[in-house]
């Protein structure tokens, strides 16, 4: 089992950053990919980024080149640094994990709010 807790949502202006972090425990070995998804109101839920044992990442289209994952192994957390935010990346954003070999992510939080001001 793992427990995904993620942080550091909240309300800022377009143009402006903020810091996602999502900190799992328990069985870490679950954890080969973590990944970071949003779910605006009325829209379904869409994948934004993932990172990958070895340091690979992945990212949507519309997170290229402003958002950055990244993962710090020794406290089991993983990151998503978002810069100039606009208005329609508005959404709760959800971490979730699972092993390399599942097809599905197994392992979600409950979710954190990012609101965007235009």
């Amino acid at each position: 089992q793992v427990h995904l807790v993620e942080s550091g949502g909240g309300l800022v202006q377009a143009g402006g950053s903020l810091r996602l972090s999502c900190a799992a425990s328990g069985d870490v070995a679950a954890t080969e990919i973590m990944a970071w998804f949003r779910q605006a109101l009325g829209k379904e839920r869409e994948f934004v980024a993932a990172h990958r044992w070895g340091d690979i990442t992945f990212y949507a289209n519309s997170a290229k080149g402003r958002f950055f994952i990244g993962r710090d192994n020794a406290a089991n957390t993983v990151y998503l640094q978002m810069n100039n935010l606009h208005a329609e990346d508005t959404a709760i954003y959800y971490c979730a994990a699972k092993f390399l070999r599942s097809a599905d992510y197994v392992y979600w939080g409950q979710g954190t709010q990012v609101t965007v001001s235009s």
